[in-house]
């Protein structure tokens, strides 16, 4: 692997996909630009990418998804074309000879330990899509497979860092939250989970999670923190805002999610700048702080 620090752009293997999930389209776009002659099954990639300026708005000076992994020649195919990835390998292990770092961009966080260990036992730094396991367990043995503190595993939900949720607040300012967001909770609850853990910093410690609902479409949580109380609801196929709402002795306060291209995007930048030393990880126990909550939605 090429010294990382010494190289000014970094090229970058994708290993994709899993059902229901563009992030390998998407996550690749936004380093490389796209082809809009070639077809993307997801039609909302497209749409928010043809919004923005190429080369300006992306992150093509930082990188390039220069290889490409998937389960198929044919899922290869699509995404290399669209995406504009010059490479398709193999095997997803040919990746370590060619390419600086590894976008994990599949949501079966099931599979996540078996696909990420190669690249960890290689030190090669990765970005696994999230979450990162649907058990604390799992998380764990992921985090363990790290030869020091300094390897870089880094996951999250890129809603983390989404302009709508840049905000930081006190105990004292707001007290309770109600989330929603579409799908399956296992592997979109954290994308409302994760803002509020980062949008409250001094929550405290987390005391109670109890499903409250579930039936065929919602599945509701209820979220207790030595400082705040949250409600999360995932809807599944019913339509519902990506919304959280938050109250306290400010008031009501509303945050409604729009922006997937910039959400992306930054979390993509924080990533290649944490590579070069110029950010911080998020820490181990906040990550599995999530999974926690996660694991015991469904309990």
């Amino acid at each position: 692997m090429a010294n990382i620090k010494a190289r000014k752009k970094l090229k970058l293997g994708v290993i994709g996909l899993s059902k229901g999930n563009g992030h390998p389209y998407s996550w690749s776009s936004i380093f490389n630009g796209f082809n809009d002659n070639f077809h993307c099954p997801f039609d909302v990639i497209p749409q928010y990418l043809k919004k923005e300026k190429f080369p300006d708005s992306f992150l093509t000076d930082l990188a390039e998804v220069t290889h490409i992994w998937t389960q198929s020649d044919e899922i290869s195919n699509q995404v290399s074309g669209f995406s504009k990835i010059g490479t398709i390998v193999k095997e997803k292990e040919d990746l370590i000879d060619f390419v600086d770092a590894v976008l994990l961009a599949r949501d079966d966080a099931e599979n996540h330990l078996e696909f990420a260990k190669p690249f960890i036992e290689a030190r090669m730094p990765i970005f696994i899509d999230k979450p990162l396991a649907f058990s604390h367990k799992d998380a764990e043995e992921i985090f363990k497979m790290a030869k020091d503190e300094n390897q870089i595993i880094f996951t999250c939900s890129s809603l983390r860092f989404a302009k709508e949720f840049d905000f930081v607040f006190t105990e004292n300012e707001y007290d309770y939250v109600e989330a929603t967001i579409m799908k399956d909770w296992n592997k979109y609850a954290i994308h409302i989970i994760e803002p509020v853990v980062k949008m409250f910093p001094k929550r405290g410690k987390l005391r109670e999670v109890k499903r409250l609902i579930t039936d065929k479409n919602i599945q509701k949580v209820h979220v207790q923190w030595s400082n705040l109380t949250a409600t999360f609801t995932v809807t599944g196929a019913i339509e519902a805002p990506l919304q959280i709402s938050l109250y306290g002795k400010k008031g009501r306060k509303k945050l409604l999610f729009e922006d997937t291209f910039f959400a992306f995007r930054e979390s993509l930048r924080y990533f290649i700048h944490f590579i070069h030393g110029n950010r911080e990880n998020f820490s181990n126990t906040e990550v599995l702080e999530i999974i926690e909550i996660i694991e015991n939605g469904n309990k």
